[in-house]
């Protein structure tokens, strides 16, 4: 059973708060009046499920979504070679280094880039 169902109607946004990106994606989307679910990954913990439902979505591996430049991880890890369940759990206790923000509407999921991607879904 898919956790991360998003109507077509609504945008299901993954993001940290304390992302400028995602701060700014936010705002883009809230300007062009797309209606949207917000999920703060720092005040909501994800599952491992929902974390490995965003990788199958964005068909990519769950260590793809582990941003290995940012600063935390940078500090806290070295470049690992970890399994599915072991990535899972980097992502759920240190959940800023998850690459985002993340867009979900019905069936598509996108990894936002800039602001302005948000209008692709």
């Amino acid at each position: 059973m898919k956790e991360l169902a998003s109507p077509d109607r609504q945008i299901t946004f993954i993001y940290s708060s304390n992302s400028s990106r995602a701060k700014q994606t936010f705002a883009y989307a809230k300007a062009e009046g797309l209606p949207i679910l917000e999920f703060d990954i720092l005040k909501n913990k994800l599952t491992g499920t929902q974390i490995a439902e965003i990788a199958e979505r964005l068909h990519i591996k769950i260590e793809d979504l582990v941003n290995q430049e940012h600063p935390s991880y940078t500090e806290l890890f070295e470049p690992h070679i970890l399994s599915e369940n072991d990535w899972i759990k980097m992502i759920q206790h240190n959940p800023e280094i998850m690459k985002q923000p993340i867009a979900i509407r019905g069936n598509k999921t996108i990894l936002i880039e800039t602001p302005s991607d948000i209008i692709k879904i």
